[in-house]
């Protein structure tokens, strides 16, 4: 469905960063050099990814998330302006750096990350009071839980006042809010770090994955969403259950996959799609982010149809 009423379709609530990737063939070891083979200044962090890729699919996004007062948040505010990103709610801290995250891969597709993201740069409480009224007007809110718990659960609660669809990525960090927060939540999606983290126990395969899902589901969302790791995505709701296989690709970077996928999975169910589809396309979202260095999204709909029709034989009907 759409608005009429000028209303952002979706608001991802998350980290905003500058992103330098840099491409090596091996790490080097102590006191050593290595020549750097490409290299790719970004704008970056999981709310900023998220919304640029919900945007690229097609979405009217905006963003709330902290930079600092810098020349650096200056030129990332640009981008995301040009991206097509509405960053009216994205908070200015003064006397803060805007955060940095260094993203090194090596030629076997390893990353290294290097983060100076302290807690100037995650959102407080207080910081949501100017978004309450979009937070609760759009009809789906993104929530990474990468910010103060406390945080995801005042935005959770926002957004219920409306009729937004709940979107919650990752795993709670303070383990009292997470009942509550859970319960909040249409639809929760984790890696699958993240999914043992939530479920208190390791997860072995799929089918340990289905069971940690279902259980999941029980705490409150209509739609669980967990990473099997090479076997895929485990989508599980009540009275229906799929996993999405992997795309075959070459991957250089899965730095950013996560994003692309969550940014899919959103558009999907936006338009009206049924889980398995809007998994498939967030499945497809994810593969053409990890060809390329660096997590900045570059989804194209020439780029999804591809991937969807090697995914299951149709195409991305835009």
């Amino acid at each position: 469905m759409s608005r009429t009423n000028g209303a952002l379709e979706v608001i991802a609530l998350g980290q905003i960063a500058r992103d330098l990737a840099v491409l090596v063939d091996d790490l080097p070891g102590p006191h050593g050099t290595t020549p750097v083979r490409e290299r790719r200044e970004l704008l970056g962090g999981k709310g900023a990814n998220q919304a640029v890729a919900m945007a690229q699919l097609g979405l009217r996004p905006g963003l709330v998330g902290v930079t600092g007062d810098d020349a650096v948040a200056d030129r990332l505010l640009e981008q995301l302006a040009g991206d097509g990103v509405d960053r009216t709610w994205v908070v200015r801290r003064p006397g803060t750096a805007t955060g940095l995250v260094v993203d090194v891969v090596d030629r076997r597709g390893s990353w290294h990350y290097l983060e100076d993201l302290p807690p100037e740069v995650l959102l407080c409480v207080t910081d949501l009071a100017d978004a309450a009224s979009a937070l609760a007007e759009a009809e789906t809110v993104v929530i990474q839980l990468q910010q103060p718990t406390e945080v995801a659960l005042t935005a959770a609660r926002m957004a219920r006042r409306g009729v937004a669809r709940v979107v919650l990525d990752g795993a709670p960090q303070d383990g009292a809010h997470r009942a509550p927060l859970l319960a909040e939540a249409d639809v929760l999606r984790a890696d699958h770090h993240e999914a043992e983290l939530l479920i208190g126990r390791p997860l072995n395969g799929v089918g340990d994955t289905v069971r940690a899902a279902k259980e999941l589901l029980k705490c409150g969302p209509g739609l669980v969403v967990l990473d099997a790791g090479q076997d895929g995505n485990v989508l599980v709701w009540d009275g229906g259950e799929v996993v999405v296989p992997l795309a075959d690709v070459a991957v250089v970077d899965t730095t950013g996959a996560g994003d692309a996928f969550v940014a899919g999975l959103v558009a999907g169910l936006a338009r009206g799609a049924g889980p398995e589809r809007a998994g498939r396309l967030a499945t497809a979202a994810a593969a053409l982010t990890v060809g390329r260095l660096g997590g900045r999204p570059h989804l194209t709909v020439l780029g999804l149809v591809e991937q969807m029709a090697r995914l299951d034989g149709r195409g991305w009907e835009t």
